[in-house]
């Protein structure tokens, strides 16, 4: 996943961050004899890269034998009508149909489980293999079912306690996700609507070109990193907002993303080219429909100071910096702990940004564990931290990705400070009619 900061998206210019790697030009060497210079000289660079930072696509690895990509990513066509018969398979010396999980009851269905036919309702999918195995069916959300389980009509799930509700209010995680489990998630994949606040913002177009991550903040309303959209300031409805998505590169998920047009961006006043107060607000054109996969998250209270240890932060990121890394086709969930900010500043400057460096009130920072770290792509992504009673499963955005000093190495990233924000965005959405009780947590 990881991809803080974006510098360039893939088709997508994805923006890096204060003296972090552009991946137009080398490393920037900042030399002793004038950090100061040097340091800005980088972010000169960094945010204002030849030929407007435009890069060539980064193609995940195929998973199917089609190339799958999360920099571009699927839209329905709804004129489309398939040419082919679907995929028929023999396993276990029975013949199946590969359908969509939802299209095809657990209860009946004998392809690689024992039957049991004794339950009256669905209780979940089973497992989903996130692997591409040759012998599974083509599509990762595709199941091998004979031909007395197959359905017309998608099969309900009986909802669990661990899945939120529209009543439940802010921040609910439906703990390892809806409908089914993951088999073959060695990468941290989140499960389908685990994370139901978190957003991918995508450009318009011939393609739907993903830039950044986002969370939901009320139906009609999302949070960003304003170094994700300000170029979208002018033109805010070349910029949609997609709610609900998990593979980016298939459409049968049982419960569909759902999109909206923005209608404007609203950028933090005192955001400047080095990231500070990396906060937007976008409004949209029509309120998304609340669902089980598709809510609200908590915000903190002003002036909260975070330190909690089992915070995650999720989107569609790379898993490596630079040409190297590859986009996430499935939603992942980095868990990270946030980091004292003396300890955070004092890192930075050994790394590279020298002793006068100094880490902006507006940032928090979190990570810092070798190979665990969000990466481009990631901007904007909420990292949310736990809040309220353990049981409730509730989540509070404490920062926004922002940026870092590479990627998946021992140093901890930078994000911006949602809590120093709150005061700032409660006058935002009141300044546009938006009700801010959709993410403020009453526990």
């Amino acid at each position: 996943m990881k991809a803080f900061l974006l510098f360039a998206v893939i088709s997508l210019s994805v923006i890096y961050a204060v003296n972090a790697t552009p991946q137009r030009n080398r490393r920037q060497e900042i030399q002793s004899h004038d950090k100061d210079s040097a340091i800005q000289g980088t972010i000169d660079t960094i945010f204002n890269p030849p030929n407007g930072g435009q890069e060539q696509q980064q193609q995940s690895q195929p998973r199917t034998q089609s190339s799958r990509s999360a920099g571009f990513v699927v839209t329905p066509d709804p004129t489309y009508m398939p040419t082919t018969a679907p995929q028929t398979s023999t396993v276990n010396q029975q013949n199946c149909t590969c359908v969509p999980y939802h299209l095809c009851d657990p209860n009946i269905n004998m392809v690689g489980e024992t039957a049991n036919e004794s339950k009256n309702e669905v209780t979940g999918f089973g497992k989903i293999n996130v692997q591409y195995d040759p012998l599974d069916c083509v599509d990762v959300l595709d199941v091998c079912c004979v031909g007395a389980a197959q359905r017309n009509v998608s099969l309900v799930p009986k909802l669990n306690e661990n899945v939120t509700t529209q009543e439940a209010g802010c921040g609910v995680r439906n703990v390892d996700g809806l409908d089914f489990e993951l088999a073959g998630a060695f990468d941290n994949e989140a499960g389908f609507g685990e994370f139901p606040w978190t957003l991918a913002l995508i450009e318009t177009g011939v393609y739907n070109k993903y830039i950044c991550g986002g969370s939901l903040i009320h139906p009609k309303a999302a949070l960003t990193g304003f170094h994700c959209v300000k170029d979208f300031v002018t033109k805010a409805k070349d910029l949609k907002v997609r709610s609900g998505e998990w593979d980016t590169q298939t459409t049968k998920e049982r419960l569909p993303y759902q999109e909206r047009t923005v209608l404007r961006i609203l950028g933090h006043p005192e955001y400047t080219r080095s990231l500070a107060n990396d906060f937007a607000i976008i409004e949209l054109e029509e309120p998304f429909q609340m669902d089980r996969h598709i809510s609200t998250v908590c915000l903190p209270p002003p002036g909260f100071v975070a330190n909690q240890k089992e915070c995650f932060a999720s989107g569609w990121g790379k898993d490596n910096f630079g040409q190297e890394g590859k986009y996430s086709v499935i939603m992942k969930k980095v868990p990270l702990s946030i980091v004292d900010r003396n300890q955070c500043e004092r890192a930075l400057q050994a790394e590279r940004l020298g002793d006068k460096f100094r880490l902006d009130g507006s940032f928090i920072c979190a990570g810092g564990v070798e190979g665990v770290d969000t990466c481009q792509g990631d901007g904007g992504a909420p990292l949310v931290c736990p809040i309220g009673r353990p049981s409730d499963n509730r989540f509070a955005q404490n920062g926004i990705v922002a940026w870092g000093l590479g990627c998946k190495r021992p140093i901890p990233a930078v994000y911006a400070n949602v809590a120093q924000a709150r005061d700032w965005i409660d006058g935002q959405m009141r300044l546009i009619g938006l009700d801010t009780n959709y993410y403020t947590f009453r526990g």
